[in-house]
């Protein structure tokens, strides 16, 4: 039996894990925490990491948990609409990240989870590397976007880049809130999402230009910011809790040449940490899960890792690219800027968009071997 073991319990590592189980691998998952533990406050699956849940066969028991985003778009700092969603309204579900990762935790064996173990590569010397490597017919980096694999394996792979922008992620209850539309509104370079999420929860999400390590009482901050918006801000900031808000600084990573290295792999994060403003971070680690679950499952291990880069990387590294485009569409800040950017997505035709909004999603994912081992 062909094992594996991946550095990381989130949900790239997990998500690997049951693929590779699933397809006969002998899989054992090192999370260092001491329980695996959600950081976050929801995450937005849209249909190309619904379908690689599908494959997982957790596609139900995904869409039970979560709630329907709806057709969303994005608004003005009046509160008129710059953009109505030209998607199916399906196309996107919002779930709090704690049941993602519990759905995917059921999918994985628990003799093959570890908690409390922390392995990192960069501590290792050259011996133990290949003591670690001896062990395994695959090592998988799933260790986020300061992976201690990549940095290991990948010495020349350049360093996380601040885009000069900080993001807050937070829950709220819906209850006096709903119903509303969800959407994203922009204003004076600022971004404030609002959209419903399962057990009559809503997630929200907001981003300003800031400097890196900025920290304070985050929930005045974002009244400070974003509480004269328009309806329903003012309304979910009132209902926060202090304790739900999470910031965190956005960083990408530059473009590695390479999602392989030999027997080891990178997935998620680790391998294409990028800004979560096309909502698709999860979404990719979900689509690099899947790829490399069902190619491995063929005869071939090195092979199946080659084809994993090929297929994996260019269309990730697109994406990344792509979301480093809304960052700067978001954040225009000068008036005049921002109300021509306005008019321009207004004038835009409906069928322009649903092309672009399909690139980005129809990107099928590898087909499983005729016979795997």
């Amino acid at each position: 039996m062909r094992t594996a073991a991946i550095i990381g319990g989130g949900i790239a590592g997990l998500a690997t894990a049951a693929g590779l189980t699933q397809r006969g691998w002998q899989v054992r998952v090192y999370e260092q925490a001491e329980a695996f533990s959600a950081v976050g406050a929801g995450i937005s699956l849209w249909s190309n990491a619904l379908r690689a849940l599908d494959v997982l066969g957790l596609g139900a028991a995904v869409r039970g948990a979560g709630a329907q985003a709806g057709i969303g778009g994005f608004r003005d700092g009046r509160g008129n609409w710059i953009v109505r969603g030209s998607g199916d309204p399906d196309d996107v579900l919002v779930i709090h990240r704690a049941d993602l990762l519990k759905i995917l935790l059921d999918a994985v064996p628990a003799d093959c989870l570890h908690v409390g173990a922390r392995i990192d590569p960069t501590t290792f010397d050259q011996s133990e590397r290949d003591l670690l490597l001896s062990d395994v017919d695959l090592l998988i980096g799933a260790d986020g976007a300061r992976s201690g694999v990549r940095q290991a394996f990948w010495p020349d792979a350049r360093p996380l880049r601040h885009i000069g922008a900080t993001a807050w992620r937070l829950a709220v209850s819906a209850e006096g809130i709903e119903p509303f539309v969800g959407s994203e509104t922009w204003r004076d370079g600022r971004v404030f999402g609002a959209f419903p999420m399962g057990e009559d929860q809503i997630y929200c999400y907001a981003g300003a230009k800031a400097a890196e390590g900025v920290r304070t009482d985050e929930l005045t901050e974002l009244r400070w910011l974003f509480g004269a918006w328009p309806d329903p801000i003012p309304r979910i900031l009132a209902a926060a809790e202090p304790t739900a808000v999470l910031r965190h600084d956005i960083y990408t990573l530059p473009p590695l040449r390479t999602f392989v290295r030999g027997k080891v792999a990178l997935v998620g994060d680790a391998a294409h940490a990028m800004a979560p403003y096309l909502g698709q971070g999860g979404c990719q680690a979900l689509e690099d899960a899947v790829s490399l679950a069902i190619l491995a499952a063929g005869p071939d291990v090195p092979a199946a890792l080659r084809e994993y880069d090929a297929v994996r990387r260019p269309r990730a590294q697109r994406i990344a690219a792509r979301s480093l485009g809304a960052v700067r569409m978001a954040h225009i800040s000068p008036p005049p800027l921002a109300a021509l950017r306005n008019t321009a997505l207004r004038l835009m035709p409906a069928s322009v968009m649903r092309r672009s909004l399909t690139r980005m999603l129809d990107s099928p994912l590898p087909a499983e071997p005729a016979t795997a081992s």
